[in-house]
């Protein structure tokens, strides 16, 4: 079981440790209701040095990924991120991915963890021209999200983190420590990535919480970031994505780039968008009591037409919500369906994805 370099601080801080993808990760510390409400209306502190990270590095390498990617990678400015997919041959998602443009035929891949391997592998085998360097265990990174994120970090950084735009990076130091910084996130709520040395990152995140205590900052948890990430309506691989699913079907059309000359799974998508979709994803509100789960059958007056891919308890709506995938008939936003939890049918209604914007709810 791999630790991350933060493994201590969270034995110290009272963590609830759990296995995820390979790794001994904090599932909570205070409790998964407290740091989503934290994040959402203060800031939380989150280790994700389990994902993974490769750079490609040659004159090559722009011309690689936009034949291993689905998104145009040549349209990126240096410092400038891109979300994009990883396809297989019949256009079933491998991983989805955020590509930084570091510099001139320097890219940035961050991939997930339970991916990581087996991306390298793939992207080892499409034989690229140029350099691939898996980063993953010289890199840790932590995440500062929440609406009190730049207030805090401006504390640790002489940056001018106000003129950083969303999905933009930039290096520098961050108390004391070189530092890719971005500003993507995974909760729907602004926030920052910290790219660091693997051994600076028990020092730096001490510092982080100390700096922000006066803002409320708490560390936060893999329940919470669920949770948060499922109100965003961000997907998760394995479970809205997987090699199966395509990115028509999961309503990511918009990262796939058919202008692009050819990229790997472009003619299985060209001849999905072509004919008729049999499946989409879906967001599910619960009008009745039932917390919706992965794999529970989503029904029609009794018959099945689907299945939940992600469903919990959302503590910003103060409901039950869930997203799943259902025969195409049914994915307008207002259609009434059913979850069977438990042995029992419980009533939803199809709403408009995402559950939770900085500036809209779902009712």
């Amino acid at each position: 079981m791999k630790r991350t370099p933060l493994y201590e601080a969270h034995l110290a801080l009272g963590a609830r440790m759990v296995e995820f993808a390979g790794w001994l990760m904090p599932v909570q510390y205070t409790g998964i209701l407290e740091e989503h409400r934290a994040v959402r209306e203060r800031a939380g502190l989150f280790d994700i040095s389990h994902m993974g990270e490769m750079e490609l590095r040659g004159k090559g390498a722009l011309r690689f990924l936009q034949r291993a990617l689905t998104n145009d990678a040549s349209r990126l400015a240096t410092g400038q991120a891109q979300y994009t997919l990883l396809c297989n041959h019949k256009g079933g998602v491998i991983d989805d991915l955020l590509v930084y443009r570091r510099g001139e035929e320097r890219y940035l891949l961050v991939v997930n963890a339970a991916n990581t391997g087996k991306d390298y592998q793939w992207l080892s085998g499409l034989e690229p021209d140029a350099e691939l360097v898996d980063l993953s265990m010289d890199t840790a990174l932590l995440a500062l999200q929440g609406p009190s994120s730049q207030d805090i970090l401006c504390r640790l950084t002489s940056i001018d983190l106000a003129s950083l735009s969303y999905y933009c990076s930039i290096e520098g130091q961050v108390g004391g420590v070189e530092a890719l910084i971005s500003r993507t996130g995974y909760t729907g709520e602004d926030g920052f990535e910290l790219f660091v040395p693997w051994e600076t990152a028990p020092d730096l995140w001490r510092r982080i919480l100390e700096v922000g205590k006066e803002d409320g900052l708490i560390p936060v948890g893999l329940g919470a970031r669920d949770t948060l990430r499922l109100e965003a309506a961000m997907p998760l691989h394995g479970h809205e994505l997987d090699e199966t699913i395509t990115p028509l079907e999961a309503g990511l059309t918009r990262f796939v780039d058919f202008n692009k000359a050819d990229f790997v799974g472009k003619e299985a998508l060209l001849q999905q968008r072509e004919g008729t979709l049999e499946r989409g994803l879906i967001g599910l509100a619960m009008e009745e009591a039932g917390i919706p789960r992965h794999g529970y059958p989503i029904l029609s007056k009794g018959k099945e037409v689907g299945g939940v891919t992600s469903g919990t308890y959302s503590p910003t709506l103060n409901r039950p919500i869930a997203m799943g995938y259902v025969q195409h008939s049914y994915i307008e936003e207002g259609t009434e369906l059913e979850v069977l939890i438990h042995g029992r049918p419980r009533r939803a209604r199809v709403v408009r994805l995402p559950f939770y914007e900085r500036k809209r709810r779902v009712g």
